[in-house]
């Protein structure tokens, strides 16, 4: 079973390595079965689609060369660090109440 992965939708994130690195954005969605990441604006890829119809000319598919974010291997980037503006490990400690809660190694404080 593969390990869980710390970083989920919608987190501030920092890309480490690569052609996009140094540049932050918000995770867009993550694919845990491959380790991968999609962060909103970055690691840009384009792709050639077929016009499709669904009978609806609203929700119709023009078609053509797509520019669409891909896939970053979840090593390749870090949480932002929500007291400095740096990259952090993640953390998991309980709360009094039980409750698990993600912090930033760099700082301790919380992650929402």
């Amino acid at each position: 079973m593969a390990k869980t992965m710390r970083i989920r939708r919608d987190d501030q994130v920092v890309i480490i390595s690569g052609k996009d690195r140094g540049k932050s954005g918000k995770v867009l969605r993550t694919d845990p079965r491959k380790s991968r990441v999609f962060v909103e604006g970055l690691n840009i890829i384009k792709r050639h689609e077929k016009p499709r119809s669904t009978g609806d000319m609203a929700t119709a598919s023009p078609g053509g060369i797509v520019e669409k974010e891909g896939p970053i291997h979840v090593s390749n980037v870090m949480v932002l660090d929500p007291k400095g503006n740096k990259g952090s490990r993640i953390g998991v400690r309980r709360t009094d109440e039980g409750k698990r809660v993600r912090f930033a190694r760099r700082s301790g404080e919380e992650v929402d």
